[in-house]
């Protein structure tokens, strides 16, 4: 049990840095500045780790990102949200378009109404309710092109299935091979 708990920290930690260093790869819409990558992270995140591991590695990056002047307090609502439904709609549909879908509207939807509260009271900025819907959109249909992407790359490669423990007996059986021979 640890070990599955070590991978999956592991892991977290390896997106969270990856959201780091592709900060700067962002582009700013009105007061927020749109980071693709990070959406692409959320997916990955929401159905490698699941729902909690998502919102924890969009929170640790936001603050991240935060601290060294990469980001906006509007990453907050925008990310965390995203991840959280990416990864419910994953853990409990099973299905990739779900968890692109959770994505997109977590995000722009959720997460964009959301930062208005916090722009208008801790920003100062005098912005529309639905003014961050179109920006937090863009970003995370960026970021969900990216993961499309990757991720039916990773699927083809069969990363899910040995990650995620689908392993069939062939597959097992090459493994337990890998091991002995080690």
């Amino acid at each position: 049990m640890k070990t599955i708990n070590v991978r999956k920290l592991a892991l977290a930690g390896i997106l969270v840095a990856v959201g780091i260093v592709c900060s700067p790869l962002s582009v700013p819409v009105g007061a927020s500045k749109c980071a693709p990558v990070q959406h692409f992270i959320n997916i990955l995140g929401g159905v490698f780790l699941g729902p909690g591991y998502a919102v924890g590695m969009a929170f640790v990056t936001s603050l991240l990102r935060n601290l060294m002047g990469t980001g906006t307090l509007l990453a907050f609502p925008g990310s965390m949200c995203g991840a959280l439904l990416c990864g419910i709609l994953y853990k409990y549909g099973r299905r990739l378009p779900l968890a692109y879908a959770g994505e997109l509207f977590g995000t722009s939807v959720i997460g964009g109404l959301l930062s208005y509260p916090v722009a208008v009271l801790l920003m100062g900025s005098e912005s529309a309710v639905y003014g961050f819907v179109f920006p937090f959109f863009v970003s995370s249909f960026g970021g969900t092109v990216i993961a499309v992407i990757l991720v039916t790359a990773m699927k083809k490669m069969k990363i899910f299935d040995v990650y995620l423990g689908n392993l069939g007996s062939e597959s097992r059986e090459y493994s337990s091979e890998m091991k002995k021979g080690a």
